[in-house]
């Protein structure tokens, strides 16, 4: 099956679950959940598994996508729909520029300097109570309305995260094979030539920042309409390092690794949550398994033992020419017309 009708076949597998899982609303709450995970996964895959970047300030900016959000809603009377880009775009924004002075940076020292930006910002999320109501959090969030003024809720909620999501990874399957996704790529592989071919890498990582930024915020919107509640502990450091295992753990540098990372694992801490201890535990052996066991992700380990199949096939034979054919040829030592 080629990739697109993969990815078509996946998408109406998507969109359907809502509709399956409409009778069960833990089942469909979980759901929901993963969808706004594997949003925030293949965002961080972009910047992560094609440009080479792991920035762990990706839950900041999603929290202060979420605040704004709420803060518009709550105090200026908008509506969700208004408010859910201005307060992405704004987010955005305010990720490029904190992270503008670490984009210069590579490899450790870039993922030191975003998880330093990340602390400030939860810290910020706590100490302005005003717009955050500290550690506390922000409670009853009231859910997106339609233009009608009934709010949005139950399968139709989860039939518009599962449509973002399919939307999601769809740019990014979309924006990898482009120039600019193989200046990402070219990026990633070596920055001093890709630098020397031409390639402006300051401004391609600026442009991959900022999109992946933008999925952060309209992830962080979305949690705080569908859960109803945030505080600082929901977009801390953790949630940074969540995402990228989910990552990892299915392949990065793919567009179904991070998707299958995420579906495996961000329901653990939901369908597990009466086993406190054990789902920990569970979580640790299967990162730990997997790093060690399968370094590329599961995904990625895939892709790699069937490009090794591939080359163990045997080459095909080469055609045997039939004497009369080989008398029919001219002979090399024949002179050359004139």
């Amino acid at each position: 099956m080629s990739a697109r009708r993969t990815g078509i076949a996946l998408a109406i597998l998507v969109l359907a679950l809502p509709f399956v899982l409409e009778g069960n609303r833990f089942y469909a709450f979980v759901f929901g959940i993963v969808m706004i995970n594997v949003l925030w996964a293949s965002g961080m895959n972009l910047l992560y598994g094609f440009v080479g970047l792991m920035p762990l300030m990706f839950a900041g900016i999603a929290g202060i996508a979420a605040y704004a959000m709420v803060y518009l809603t709550r105090n200026f009377g908008w509506s969700f729909w208004p408010a859910m880009p201005v307060a992405a775009l704004g987010a955005a924004l305010v990720g490029v520029l904190l992270g503008l002075p670490s984009l210069r940076l590579k490899g450790f020292y870039f993922t030191l300097c975003s998880l330093v930006i990340q602390a400030v910002l939860t810290l910020a999320f706590i100490f302005f109570p005003t717009f955050t109501n500290g550690d506390t959090g922000l409670n009853q969030i009231a859910p997106p309305e339609w233009f009608g003024g009934i709010p949005l809720a139950g399968v139709w909620f989860d039939l518009v995260l599962a449509t973002t999501v399919v939307v999601g990874v769809g740019l990014c399957a979309w924006i990898v094979p482009t120039r600019l996704g193989q200046r990402f790529i070219a990026i990633r592989e070596d920055d001093l030539l890709a630098a020397a071919l031409g390639i402006n890498v300051v401004r391609n990582k600026i442009i991959a920042f900022f999109v992946i930024s933008l999925y952060a915020a309209v992830g962080g919107c979305f949690y705080a309409a569908y859960v109803g509640f945030i505080s600082p502990r929901t977009f801390d450091v953790l949630t940074s390092l969540n995402i990228w295992l989910y990552v990892a753990f299915g392949g990065r540098g793919t567009i179904l690794g991070p998707i299958l990372g995420a579906v495996i694992l961000a329901p653990i801490p939901l369908l597990l949550q009466d086993l406190q201890a054990f789902k920990d535990v569970l979580s640790g052996v299967l990162i730990i398994v997997v790093t060690l066991a399968l370094p590329g992700g599961i995904y990625g380990e895939l892709l790699r033992r069937r490009a090794l199949r591939r080359a163990a096939r045997p080459a095909p034979p080469l055609p045997v020419e039939s004497p009369a054919q080989l008398q029919s040829q001219p002979s090399s030592s024949a002179e050359p017309r004139l």
